[in-house]
Formats: structure tokens, C-alpha cells, sequence
């Protein structure tokens, strides 16, 4: 079992989401973050004065996956969210010593579905 975790652009949400789909992967987490990589940030204009911020909005994907979906995850999520731009995103796989689903308390592999 692993546990993926994608950040991503926020407008490509939707995308990643259709793909993800498309690859029988129907069980995802969202949640809105902060943060920067390279880019270290934004500038934006606001009222004809600079802003520069270094913290941008970002989408956290956690997905849990048995062994056989970790492939097809990872090219979902990077077909989906590729610009080939800076900022593009990460995707992260850890390992996921356990999974409890709390209706039936079924463990490991099945809990996740």
C-alpha cells in the first residue's frame, strides 16, 4: 500500500480529477495549502503598488493506493496537471504501513478498495 501525495495548480484540479477517473482511481483527498518551490513566490500589482508574496495557493492530493494503482495514479496526475512550467507541482510516494476503514473495520489492502 502507498499513500501519493500530488501539489498541484489549483486550476488544474479539474483535469487531474478527469484523468484520475479515467485511471478507476476514485478515492482522493483535497485540501487547499500554502506554499512555494523555486519560484519563491509571486509579484502582483495592487492598487499601482508591488506585492511580493512567497507563499502561492496550492492543491494537496492524498490518495491511498494498493501496489497495482501507484503507476496508473502518478501518470494521471502528471498528465493532468503537466504545464511544463515552474510550478508544475510534486508527487510524492510514501509507504503506507496501514489502512483501517472505520465501518467495518476492515484493514490493509481492502480497506482501501
Amino acid at each position: 500500500m502507498k499513500l501519493i501525495i500530488a501539489i498541484i495548480q489549483p486550476y488544474k484540479l479539474e483535469e487531474v480529477k478527469a484523468e484520475l477517473y479515467k485511471a478507476e482511481v476514485n478515492l482522493i483527498t483535497v485540501s487547499e495549502v500554502l506554499g512555494h518551490g523555486r519560484q519563491m513566490g509571486v509579484t502582483e500589482h495592487y492598487r499601482a503598488a508591488k506585492e511580493t508574496g512567497n507563499l502561492l495557493r496550492k492543491i494537496r492530493l492524498e490518495i491511498a493506493v494498493n501496489e497495482n494503482f501507484v503507476e496508473p495514479t502518478i501518470q494521471a496526475i502528471t498528465k493532468g496537471a503537466k504545464t511544463g512550467e515552474t510550478g508544475d507541482g510534486k508527487i510524492f510516494v510514501l509507504d503506507l504501513k496501514e489502512c483501517v476503514r472505520i465501518r467495518t473495520s476492515e484493514r490493509g489492502s481492502v480497506a482501501i478498495g
